[in-house]
């Protein structure tokens, strides 16, 4: 495993280093957990080794007890770690000795739950090029929307986040994030064609999330009105070659997929 992931790295990041003529921009690519399939979900390994490819990831916010917060995509802490229970039942003091890595490979023992901050620190420190990191919040309210921001501003990165999960659903999240700063990406899901409109009307929304492939005439609307689209969804979460090149013609700005390698690879060959 550990030599794949390496082999992958070495060959995509000389395929990303390498000088190319000026093209149509491209929509960034988002890593769903990470790189879930090469390395354990919501650690530092995948996003690290996101970052080493150029590409950005997406994380899950969650609280623990203590008002620590942390990436995990599930409430439990059963499915990918060796701890068991609610993660907001446990203070970071105790979620910081679990194991998040040896379930995927025991090449990744004694990998940790991290802290947001420190997802944010990772991408201060070696993030190269562009890239969008889509912050899923999974807890809301009584001041997590804020820190969430502050943590970001502190590294100097809010301009490199989406805020996605409760946020695209919620206007009160939304609200509270653009409180926080005017700086916060905030998108607001459209499910259908019909809702495209007030996603390009709300104030408070900077992307327009969609779990479908829109006509060329609507993503120029989006476009036209100064806001960005974000494609995430069935459509494109497993490996959908064809549904990629789609989106990448229409102009979307972001795709969120389980297969980040394969979206990068097919995209730089354009």
């Amino acid at each position: 495993m550990r030599t794949r992931l390496c082999c992958w790295l070495l060959a995509l990041s000389l395929i990303s280093n390498a000088e190319i003529p000026a093209a149509e921009p491209r929509p960034l690519v988002v890593g769903h957990r990470g790189l879930m399939h090469a390395a354990p979900e919501c650690t530092l390994a995948g996003f690290r080794a996101c970052l080493a490819l150029r590409i950005g990831f997406e994380f899950d916010v969650r609280r623990c007890n203590d008002g620590t917060l942390v990436c995990l995509h599930d409430p439990t802490l059963d499915r990918t770690t060796d701890g068991r229970g609610n993660l907001a039942e446990l203070t970071f003091d105790q979620v910081k000795k679990l194991d998040a890595g040896n379930h995927f490979d025991p090449a990744f023992r004694n990998e940790r739950i991290p802290r947001i901050e420190d997802i944010f620190t990772l991408i201060t420190g070696e993030a190269r090029g562009p890239a969008v990191f889509a912050v899923d919040l999974k807890d809301t309210g009584d001041g997590l929307e804020e820190k969430v921001v502050r943590l970001a501003e502190s590294r100097n990165i809010l301009d490199q986040l989406v805020f996605i999960g409760a946020t695209i659903e919620s206007p009160e999240v939304r609200s509270r994030l653009k409180a926080a700063s005017d700086l916060a990406r905030t998108a607001r899901l459209a499910p259908a064609a019909a809702d495209i409109a007030a996603g390009i009307a709300d104030e408070d929304a900077d992307w327009v999330y969609l779990r479908f492939l829109p006509t060329t005439a609507d993503m120029q609307r989006i476009h036209a009105a100064g806001k960005r689209a974000f494609l995430a969804g069935p459509l494109v979460a497993g490996n959908e070659p064809a549904n990629w090149s789609k989106a990448a013609q229409l102009g979307f700005d972001a795709i969120l997929t389980d297969f980040p390698l394969e979206l990068a690879g097919q995209l730089r060959t354009k």
